[in-house]
């Protein structure tokens, strides 16, 4: 009987006989890479603070050494969960308030350029393109890579998310994947946005052939990846602000001089770096866990020595009388045993400790409360109390949009304002929503985010308590309000679809 043995597939690989750049194209690989090694040596100096951070509040996704090990134990070194805890927690928070999963938390809107007839014909139009914008967020991959950004915001203060189109056909326009604070570099541009960005990828050719639509590759790369396909080869990926457009450049690193696989523009950045909190003359973030850091090692500490102290309550310390006859290497303190002793000696007897007031307990729920409110554990967690009043829920949602509402405005102009205007920019060019200039003039983003809507909280019941009261003056003091006028704006406030609004060229 006779085998026949498969053939391995062969990736089809563009060698050019000899692959020869120009000299504009090394000298801007050159230059590609300069600026890459420049902005390696700004982070530098954040590596072990990161690091530290991840240590303690996200063992699983630190990795500033280079030494991660899929599947490995990375949490040896943790003996108090608090932080850990508290800060998945505020992620999972981050996610609900700001992009609800299967919620509408974002509209469109006529911008303050139109007419209020122009309004209320481009108004029907905007809320079908916002809903057909949401409908390929929802069947995309977003709340999963998103909510790894929520956490790498967190913890290292810093998240980075690639928003790329999928391929045509497919479920979705949307393909997201959350960066590593561990592998992204980034620039900060003059604006004082973050608008460049460097990323090591580590590929094999055969997902560097299809990444990047059939490059040339070196031959001898080609030769190694033939005798190990799953050779991987280290990427660069750039992508720098150039005027009003981004450039986009993939290195290959490996094999000699760096090699171009490919270069392009995007009219919008990819790449949607944001901070939690920045300091003046900082590029990245801090971090609530880096306000928390000293709380979170002294708990960490703390529990260490109760579980120490501990061990040693529960087995306790001996003493012994070196008389010749006990021999304490061979004693196994055991139910039944019976341990010999010389005649007249004292033989095994336990060491009576001194006595103390233990406040170990009370030191680290002290550490663990500090702990929670600097993650916002104790403001941002579920309701406790099934039944809560009208007015508990509106001091709830004030108290929430006052501790999150630095990091609001933030994020809602490094996360969510590119976000919308990099999805609408896809489905333009697909033709799916109006071919329409997202620039706030004429069309405007509309946030209808939990964390929005209670922003507006107040000012609508300022506007019902001024109508009721008002109304209870007679009719003659009704006179002085306009009630379709006032409709809209709590319409608007409370973020109801513009669709559903009467406008005044429609009465």
């Amino acid at each position: 009987m006779t085998t026949k043995t498969r053939k391995k597939p062969k990736v089809p690989v563009n060698i050019g006989p000899q692959i020869e750049e120009s000299q504009g194209q090394r000298a801007h690989a050159e230059k590609i890479l300069q600026r890459h090694e420049t902005a390696l040596s700004r982070r530098s100096n954040w590596e072990s603070l990161w690091q530290d951070c991840y240590d303690y509040a996200l063992p699983q996704r630190g990795d500033f050494a280079g030494s991660f090990i899929p599947g490995s134990p990375r949490g040896k070194k943790i003996y108090d969960a608090t932080a850990l805890d508290a800060a998945d927690q505020l992620a999972a928070s981050l996610l609900g308030q700001l992009t609800p999963t299967w919620s509408q938390w974002f509209g469109l809107k006529p911008g303050p350029d139109l007419s209020p007839q122009q309004a209320a014909a481009l108004a029907p139009a905007l809320e079908q393109a916002s809903r057909t914008i949401q409908a390929h967020f929802d069947r995309s991959n977003f709340a999963v890579e998103i909510h790894q950004c929520y956490l790498d915001l967190v913890v290292g203060g810093t998240g980075s998310l690639y928003f790329e189109e999928a391929t045509p056909g497919g479920f979705s326009a949307f393909k997201f994947t959350a960066a590593p604070l561990a592998q992204i570099v980034l620039e900060e541009g003059e604006d004082g946005l973050l608008d460049g960005a460097h990323r090591i990828l580590s590929l094999t050719l055969e997902q560097i052939m299809s990444r990047y639509a059939q490059p040339e590759i070196p031959a001898q790369a080609a030769r190694q990846a033939a005798r190990d396909p799953q050779t991987r080869f280290k990427v660069l990926e750039s992508i720098l602000p150039e005027g009003f457009a981004h450039s986009y450049t993939a290195l290959l690193l490996e094999n000699g001089p760096p090699h171009i696989l490919q270069t392009g523009t995007f009219a919008q950045s990819p790449v949607i770096a944001f901070r939690w909190a920045k300091s003046p003359g900082e590029i990245y973030g801090r971090s609530p866990v880096m306000k928390a850091l000293p709380d979170i090692k002294t708990a960490n500490k703390v529990v260490e020595l109760i579980l120490k102290n501990a061990s040693i309550a529960v087995t306790g310390i001996w003493q012994a009388d070196d008389d010749g006859v006990l021999n304490p290497a061979n004693i196994e303190l055991l139910p039944g045993v019976i341990i010999p002793k010389a005649i007249g000696s004292k033989g095994l007897q336990p060491l009576e400790m001194p006595g103390r007031f233990d406040v170990s307990q009370l030191v680290l729920d002290s550490l663990q409360s500090r702990i929670r409110h600097a993650l916002m554990a104790d403001k941002l967690a579920p309701v406790a109390s099934p039944r809560m009043t009208a007015t508990e829920v509106l001091e709830r949602s004030a108290e929430v949009s006052l501790l999150l509402g630095a990091t609001y405005g933030r994020l809602q102009s490094e996360l969510l304002t590119p976000l919308i205007k990099r999805a609408f920019a896809i489905l333009r060019r697909r033709g799916e929503v109006p071919d329409i200039a997202l620039d706030g003039r004429l069309v405007a983003v509309d946030y209808r985010s939990p964390l929005a809507r209670a922003q507006g909280q107040r000012n609508v019941q300022t506007t019902l308590s001024w109508i009721t009261s008002v109304l209870a003056m007679g009719p003659q003091a009704m006179q002085a309000i306009d009630l379709p006028a006032a409709a809209r704006y709590l319409g608007e406030s409370l973020a109801v679809p513009h669709d559903l609004i009467l406008h005044q060229s429609e009465e």
